[in-house]
């Protein structure tokens, strides 16, 4: 992420003004004099460094109220019409609350929505305790956002009741499915009755854990969820990072963490490791396994706490830590032993964070592919691993397997590091423009690529779908605007052209004020070096494979908030020299002829269809005939999970030498493989590697290059 280092000297500047105007009033509320001075700053920061401030006016505060609605209550389960009408006040005041750093909207929505959860509770256990008439004609619409707001608590049971039997019915329906699947009969036949039972039994048990759950989300949480349905009136990719989430933004974008290396999962009342990571301090330790339920937690010598019941999120908290220190689980084994384990708690690495490579063996030759799922970094370890030095051992690594092409899987990398990206591309390119950023002032730079080195001269495909993102964007658009390689996938990319800055915002603070968490902020626009923006567009596959949103626009134009289109001027750049036409040609031919890529472009036909039906019967017979068929309208489609192609997958020396002795690397490593055997798109993709290699394609000297 590139620094906007005057945005935050700015910020700092003047951040002393804030001192000025905070009313430190005494209230009932926690933490007022902190919550009031949280608002000021956001105010301040959002009001002098965002890259297009909003106007904070009566309209923002509409949609702050309609919003936050919608977050709080989406299905119009809990608040009646008369808690809207008496939060109405507030429907053009919250951009005056927000100046004066108030919050009077959420404390008195808060207490509001707890009551009427609890009353909620009270429905759904009420109407899943007797058996429920399916004979009734009668139906549900589940458009609930052009619902209106239940009149009274009547209306309100009634919408639960329906909502319920729906459930229900859902349940009996997988029920008689796998009755009619257990053909030998091993198990006597129930009837509806019992199914019923079961049924509403289960309904119950899922609601009551998701209201535990829900009853468990603190204060602070709720407010935090405020917080962003303001933020968000900026551009959907600002927003407030409370402590916890601060840290767990670090972790992600390192790819590694301070704990002791396992994964939890919550197991009706009680916490399951379901896996100890590879190379973490529980796995060198030895003594904690997969199955291992645990029961109580200790810091050190104190004494331990009884976890039973306990929100999974906060049992992770108590068992995190930083390195060096000492957490004892008591654990209950398989076999019913009870046993307490001592692990010193260590820094260690996410291993499905970072890049990995395969080379793919084919008949016309070897290729490779480098899976990239974000652009990492650690901003406090610039000597730790970071996406741009991981791709470029990868492709050394595949260099030395002599492969002929290289496709950069950049599906569902939502972005991350701009100067990764940057890096990263010049990997592929000699010296040059990369892309160019647009400050809030109108002044714009160009990120280069300074090294004249290109590591990689070979075939070049890029993947990337609906959910590539950001630095993905990036990197994709410069290989296109170079006509370095081509690019394969969805429709279009995401669509999100814009630069955000992670501000800690401690630094407004003071020990009195407590910890304040972080803002991301959008503070620049990126474009390409054609001068075009990525904003709402995104990066226009050079060949368009059929997926399942093909029909369906998705992305950053989805958000009402978004940013504008817009472009500037163009940079000085030379693209290369290079005819793609006929191997365009040649994969649109294979594309259309291509059995599978016709299914799936017949299955996003028939999502698209399906997408404004919202309206299920309720009676049993019409409820199952309506399920039959669509299931009869969709089993046509069943056939896609079954594809598999003819590539053959293997790992690279160095990494075979890695998981030889780690059973859960090879599990890791096998599932891979296996998804990319299923995989069309990548068979597709080695398919053009063909054919660019085919066409003689090389690059190598500035000889191949035109302006």
């Amino acid at each position: 992420m590139k620094r906007n280092y005057k945005v935050l000297i700015l910020v700092v500047a003047l951040a002393a003004v804030l001192w000025s105007f905070i009313p430190f009033k005494k209230s009932a509320d926690p933490d007022p004099e902190k919550e009031a001075f949280l608002m000021g700053v956001l105010n301040f920061v959002l009001t002098n460094a965002h890259y297009k401030p909003a106007d904070i006016n009566d309209a923002f505060s509409e949609k702050v109220y309609t919003n936050y609605l919608k977050v709080i209550d989406g299905n119009k389960r809990y608040l009646l019409q008369s808690d809207v009408d008496g939060l109405n006040k507030y429907k053009t005041l919250i951009d005056e609350e927000f100046k004066e750093q108030r919050i009077n909207f959420f404390n008195e929505s808060y207490p509001m929505l707890q009551t009427r959860i609890q009353e909620a509770k009270a429905y759904y256990k009420e109407i899943l305790a007797k058996p429920i008439d399916f004979t009734v004609k009668e139906s549900i619409d589940t458009d609930y956002e052009k619902q209106p707001w239940a009149k009274n608590k009547e209306e309100l049971k009634e919408r639960w009741r329906k909502q319920l039997k729906l459930n229900v019915l859902s349940g009996i329906e997988d029920k008689l499915k796998l009755q009619e699947k257990d053909s030998i009969g091993k198990e006597p036949k129930k009837d509806f009755a019992e199914l019923e039972k079961e049924s509403r039994e289960i309904t119950l048990k899922s609601l009551n854990e998701f209201f535990e759950f829900f009853e468990e989300i603190s204060r602070e949480e709720w407010l935090s969820v405020y917080i962003n349905t303001l933020l968000e009136q900026f551009d959907p990719h600002t927003n407030y990072l409370a402590p916890d989430d601060k840290q767990k933004f670090d972790e992600s974008m390192a790819g590694s963490m301070e704990g002791i290396g396992a994964q939890l999962r919550k197991k009706d009342q009680n916490t399951e490791i379901t896996e100890v990571i590879p190379g973490g301090p529980a796995m060198k330790q030895g003594e904690l396994e997969n199955g291992d339920i645990i029961l109580k937690v200790a810091q050190g010598d104190e004494q331990p706490v009884d976890i039973a019941g306990m929100r999974l999120e906060k049992v992770v908290k108590m068992i995190k830590g930083k390195k060096g220190t000492t957490v004892k689980l008591t654990v209950k084994k398989a076999d019913g032993n009870v046993k307490v384990i001592a692990i010193v708690r260590d820094k260690f690495e996410i291993e499905e964070t970072f890049a990995k490579s395969s080379v793919i063996d084919t008949p016309e030759g070897k290729f490779g592919i480098i899976h990239l799922p974000k652009f990492y970094i650690s901003f406090e370890n610039r000597d730790g691993r970071d996406a741009f030095k991981d791709v470029a051992k990868e492709v050394e690594y595949l260099k030395e397997q002599k492969v002929e092409g290289i496709i950069v899987d950049l599906r569902n990398n939502g972005g991350g590091s701009l100067q990764t990206v940057v890096d990263m591309v010049g990997l592929f390119i000699p010296q040059g423009p990369v892309v160019q950023v647009k400050a809030k002032s109108g002044e714009s730079d160009v990120l280069y690529d300074r090294d004249n080195k290109t590591q990689w001269t070979g075939p070049l495909v890029v993947l990337v779908n609906n959910y590539s993102a950001s630095a993905s964007e990036i990197f994709a658009a410069a290989i296109q605007d170079y006509n370095r390689g081509l690019i394969l996938g969805s429709k279009h990319s995401f669509g999100k052209g814009t630069v955000q800055n992670l501000l800690d915002l401690n630094r407004f603070g003071n020990k009195k004020i407590g910890d304040l968490g972080a803002m991301k902020f959008t503070s620049q626009k990126f474009y390409r070096v054609n001068g075009g923006s990525t904003q709402l567009k995104g990066v226009e596959s050079d060949l368009v494979l059929p997926d399942r949103f093909l029909y369906v626009d998705t992305g950053e134009r989805d958000n009402e908030n978004a940013m504008e289109w817009d472009k500037i001027a163009k940079a000085k750049y030379n693209v290369f020299d290079y005819n793609f036409a006929p191997v365009k040609d040649k994969s649109k031919k294979r594309v259309a002829a291509n059995a599978q890529f016709k299914l799936i472009d017949e299955s996003a036909k028939w999502v698209k269809s399906q997408q404004d039906d919202n309206t299920f019967p309720l009676e049993y017979n019409e409820y199952l005939a309506k399920s039959k068929q669509l299931e009869e309208q969709s089993k046509r489609f069943n056939v896609l999970k079954d594809y598999k192609n003819s590539l053959a997958f293997t790992s690279l020396p160095h990494d075979e030498a890695l998981i030889k002795n780690d059973t859960v690397l090879q599990n890791k490593r096998k599932r891979w493989f296996k998804s990319l055997n299923n995989d069309v798109y990548v068979e597709e993709a080695v398919n053009v590697l063909q054919d660019i290699k085919a066409s003689k394609f090389k690059i190598g000297s500035t000889t191949n290059l035109v302006k």
